[in-house]
């Protein structure tokens, strides 16, 4: 036995670090997020030599710089770039007060695992996809190898239930709700679960993304809060369900960069572009998790509350069977009108 990590502890120990501002190491190279990094540690990467600015091609198609690495794009830092030059290109919130960033030097050629490998760190921490790096050694950091982060942050995360108890709802007095919590140390998911379902049977079933703003607050620019409250009290009325919230806040891109994509929206793009303008995929969510929780709970086959084709194939691929599709329409309103008709028409939603 040892008390020192594994080397899968240590990719998952980077994660907390870069959220702290600290570099990491990959395959012979220095990573450090563009959104926490301090002036202090920029100066110590530039004395190391000329850094790079990884970031990925959405926010490189914003940008207009060309990305030559398929998903990644990597930028060549000009030497009087400062801080606030490196987050006015990673921060698209900024772009209209600083449209003046260009032109780009972008890099091409050679191996870009590392630069991957990074890139996904920040995601994973819920940072800005955007990471300076130099090719420089460390000794004090440990050497993460990229190919092991790659696999290790693509891997199906792995959840053990760590408490349950009865818990009365509005919706149903017979409810009890459990706790998931992912061995990788990031957030813990939860199942409410409405009266008894048998595990043989096909309950109804809602995989519901933790929305702040809907959720608690009542926010009219979704429509979260009220698919939330309209799936707990279908499963009420049958007592019997299982509503996993899935803690995957902004299609998994974190509150703090949701606000950004808000910030965009009123400055006039839709849902699916502010995503793209911040170095994000249209829905970064894991739904995998889901169905690993439906396994642990004893449940093989459902009914899902869904518009979403997307978590109805992700459950079928994943080992769970969805007997039927469960349509969840509520009224719009005239701030989430627009909304509701992106996720139609750009992610596929059967509204």
């Amino acid at each position: 036995m040892s008390l020192l990590p594994t080397l899968e502890e240590q990719i998952f120990r980077a994660r907390a670090e870069l959220r702290m501002g600290l570099a990491v190491q990959i395959d012979g190279w220095i990573a450090a997020s563009v959104e926490t990094l301090r002036p202090d540690r920029l100066a110590a990467i530039r004395a190391l030599g000329r850094p790079q600015l990884a970031i990925t091609a959405r926010r490189a198609e914003t940008l207009k710089a060309r990305a030559y690495d398929g998903d990644l794009a990597r930028i060549e830092v000009p030497n009087d770039a400062d801080l606030g030059w490196l987050r006015a290109v990673a921060d698209p919130s900024a772009d209209l007060m600083t449209p003046m960033k260009g032109p780009f030097q972008t890099l091409r050629g050679g191996g870009t695992a590392p630069q991957m490998a990074a890139i996904l760190l920040a995601k994973s921490a819920r940072l800005l996809p955007a990471m300076l790096m130099i090719e420089a050694r460390e000794p004090a950091l440990p050497m993460l190898p990229a190919t092991a982060v790659i696999e290790t942050l693509a891997a199906e995360a792995v959840l053990h239930p760590v408490a349950a108890a009865r818990l009365p709802l509005a919706a149903s007095e017979q409810s009890g709700l459990h706790i998931f919590r992912p061995q990788d140390g990031g957030v813990e998911h939860y199942a409410v679960e409405i009266g008894t379902p048998p595990r043989d049977g096909t309950p109804l079933v809602r995989l519901h993304s933790a929305c702040f703003t809907g959720d608690v607050l009542g926010s009219l620019k979704c429509d979260c809060g009220p698919q939330l409250h309209a799936a707990l009290d279908a499963m009420g009325q049958q007592n019997a369900g299982v509503l996993l919230y899935l803690n995957q806040e902004g299609r998994g891109i974190g509150l703090a960069n949701k606000m950004r994509a808000y910030a965009l929206q009123n400055q006039g793009f839709d849902t699916v572009e502010a995503n793209h303008r911040l170095g994000f995929e249209d829905d970064e969510r894991d739904f995998r998790i889901g169905a690993g929780m439906l396994r642990d709970m004893g449940f093989s086959r459902v009914r899902l509350l869904t518009n979403n084709p997307r978590k109805v194939a992700m459950l079928q691929s994943h080992g769970i069977e969805v007997a039927e599709r469960v349509p969840l329409i509520l009224p719009s309103n005239r701030f989430n009108r627009a909304y509701l008709a992106t996720k139609a028409e750009k992610s596929g939603h059967l509204l």
